[in-house]
């Protein structure tokens, strides 16, 4: 059915004959023209006539004009028939690190190294989208902790988040404990007594105003399960300086904190994963997958669509067609 968001816009409907009435001038009796007989007059009659004519179409064009932009005003939107949504599922968070040492190349697909968050992006936005029936919400970490997605059952719109987020918009640090922080606090206002948390970071914490280990100890207390996934390489070979020399090894996970988070799991009877490659980190994912799933209330929603631009296309018609009434109006017409 159509439904009006602001019906109270078609109040202001009239308020064009208000301000005719408003601004009217005055009237003036004036004295008669006197003419000495009609003939005048007869060729005049027929073009009176069609003046009469265009002007009532004017007007006539110029009031829908009007009232087609007050329907417009009036936000229509076309509201669907009731949809259930399954009764099956959890309540999932994802905290992803997307600080600045998450563009490290050194994940190898297909003879090729790509940085560390557009292959986490790949994962988890598949992992996401594969959640049918769960709510699933998104939180972006780097120097912040940011919400970038409340728990949903709009899949798509978390995938979509994810991938439009570049790195280190959220800062270069690792802000471990306040990601966690703020996983908890949106996972406690959730009735369900098993509520899960995706941790993945490259690195260690190092900002921020909340210690992982409270964190840890917050989320447990509200049965908050966390898994954690480090990402990164162990190794990984650079051009020396002298070519002579061949490459040298570095290891791009030097920085990753792998005994905090394995305590952040511990503490919260979760386990703690490492991805030192893409498919180890698909392997983690659907490993993650399996996890039992609870049971929520039966919600429904109405799909709802804006119509508004119905309306506002007719009245920009109308509009139009009012300019070349006036243009054909003025053309000027062949003598006889």
């Amino acid at each position: 059915m159509i439904e009006w968001l602001w019906p109270w816009a078609f109040a202001i409907a009239p308020a064009p004959l208000l301000a005719r009435v408003l601004m009217r001038p005055s009237q003036r009796t004036e004295s008669a023209l006197t003419v000495p007989d009609l003939v005048a007059f007869s060729a005049a009659e027929v073009n009176r006539s069609n003046d009469w004519q265009r002007q009532l179409l004017k007007l006539a064009l110029i009031w829908l004009t009007w009232l087609f932009l007050v329907a417009a005003s009036a936000r229509p939107q076309w509201t669907g028939d009731p949809v259930t949504l399954p009764t099956s599922g959890r309540d999932l968070m994802l905290a992803v690190d997307i600080s600045g040492s998450m563009a490290t190349k050194d994940m190898r697909v297909n003879d090729e190294f790509l940085d560390r968050l557009t292959i986490v992006k790949a994962v988890v936005g598949q992992f996401a989208q594969a959640r049918l029936g769960d709510r699933v919400g998104l939180i972006l970490f780097g120097t912040n902790a940011y919400l970038q997605a409340p728990l949903t059952f709009d899949l798509k719109s978390v995938n979509r988040l994810l991938v439009e987020a570049p790195v280190g918009i959220a800062g270069g640090k690792t802000a471990i404990g306040d990601a966690i922080g703020l996983a908890v606090k949106r996972l406690r206002q959730r009735p369900h007594d098993e509520k899960v948390l995706i941790l993945l970071t490259d690195g260690a914490n190092n900002v921020g105003e909340v210690e992982p280990a409270k964190a840890a100890e917050l989320a447990a207390r509200d049965g908050i399960t966390i898994y954690t996934v480090g990402v990164g390489a162990d190794e990984m070979r650079l051009p020396s300086v002298f070519r002579a020399l061949g490459n040298r090894v570095t290891n791009p996970s030097a920085d990753l904190d792998e005994a905090t988070l394995r305590d952040i799991a511990q503490v919260t009877a979760g386990q703690y994963f490492r991805a030192r490659d893409p498919q180890a980190l698909m392997q983690i994912y659907a490993k993650i997958d399996e996890l039992e799933p609870v049971t929520q209330e039966a919600e429904t929603y109405r799909p709802i669509q804006a119509l508004y631009y119905w309306p506002l296309t007719a009245s920009l018609g109308c509009l139009i067609l009012l300019l070349l009434t006036d243009i054909l109006r003025r053309q000027p017409r062949p003598s006889s």
